[in-house]
């Protein structure tokens, strides 16, 4: 992704800058969507496994990356407080 769009990007709710998800992150929520635990805020399991996502730098919210375009919608965010496990 684009350095000077991931420095402009942020969080749409909290305001929290992001930064690209780690690999470690990335699996551990694939891990979790694969067993279907992991919902959007707005409440939809997610079922398709994340190639690549945006994280705030907090550690508390992932958006995914689909078709090298991040999807920063509040509906859309997943809260990594759903993964005991979360690497951080």
């Amino acid at each position: 992704m684009d350095k000077h769009l991931l420095d402009i990007l942020c969080c749409p709710q909290t305001k929290t800058p992001v930064r690209a998800a780690r690999r470690d992150e990335i699996d551990a929520l694939n891990r979790y969507i694969a067993a279907g635990d992991i919902t959007t805020a707005a409440g939809k399991r997610l079922q398709t496994p994340c190639q690549d996502a945006l994280i705030t730098r907090d550690s508390k919210t992932i958006y995914r990356i689909e078709d090298d375009i991040p999807v920063m919608l509040a509906d859309e965010a997943v809260s990594t407080s759903q993964m005991s496990d979360f690497p951080r």
